[in-house]
């Protein structure tokens, strides 16, 4: 109900009928890169929180060409991160090169390209290639985000880095090699641990302990739960 409620705020009603040949899905994510934008700038990580869970409620509307279509809007066309992540999109069809025709039009793209939308991009094009089942992509498209991660400093960024690092753990699950990424995952949650990111410590930590827990291996488990520090809940962040 919340989340419905939410939609229907960011919803803006289309002023001309070239506007209206906008997909619903990408109008959304036009705002929600708006609400990233001014959190951004803001510094008010309440903002990313709110993105992030207006961003699962259109998970399954994502399509390949919504996705083109607002990568253009929110990352320098040309770029290298750009180029990176349209490489992991599957071709456009006829049907969609139509859409994505329609909408150039009125595409006004972002006066700067913010690390926060950047990795937002990351976010939405791993959850499409997870949900479409193309594995391999999605465990190269996740490896690249975290890299990029690792670059990053900035509170605004750490909400969506703990999403990244759980489809980035998922990723490498579903593809049967959890294993290459767990020494990774130790120095991820040493690099969040300097950075005094609570939610990346405790997310990291939960995907090291199923990491183990996943070989059996309980032993390393229990050492580490038992050194790990007791963080204030954000079960309602990592959840989403």
């Amino acid at each position: 109900m919340t989340q419905d409620v939410e939609m229907k705020e960011l919803v803006v009603a289309p002023s001309n009928s070239v506007s209206s040949t906008v997909p619903p899905t990408l109008q959304h994510l036009k705002e929600i890169a708006s609400l990233i934008e001014t959190g951004a700038y803001a510094r008010e990580v309440r903002r990313i929180v709110r993105a992030v869970r207006l961003t699962i409620a259109l998970r399954r509307k994502l399509k390949s060409s919504v996705l083109h279509a607002f990568l253009n809007f929110a990352i320098v066309p040309g770029s290298e991160a750009h180029t990176r992540l349209s490489s992991y999109l599957p071709e456009e069809d006829e049907h969609d090169m139509e859409v994505d025709t329609a909408t150039s039009a009125t595409q006004a793209p972002m006066r700067h390209s913010l690390p926060e939308l950047e990795i937002y991009c990351y976010l939405l094009v791993l959850m499409f290639l997870i949900d479409q089942k193309r594995y391999n992509e999605a465990k190269a498209c996740s490896s690249a985000s975290i890299a990029r991660v690792k670059n990053l400093n900035r509170r605004t960024v750490d909400v969506l880095a703990s999403r990244l690092y759980f489809y980035y753990s998922y990723s490498y699950e579903l593809t049967g090699n959890l294993a290459e990424i767990r020494g990774n995952l130790l120095s991820l949650h040493r690099i969040a641990t300097l950075r005094h990111d609570e939610l990346g410590q405790e997310t990291l930590l939960n995907l090291l302990l199923r990491n183990y827990l996943h070989y059996n291996l309980y032993d390393q488990a229990e050492k580490l739960r038992s050194k790990a520090p007791r963080f204030e809940a954000h079960s309602n962040q990592q959840a989403t």
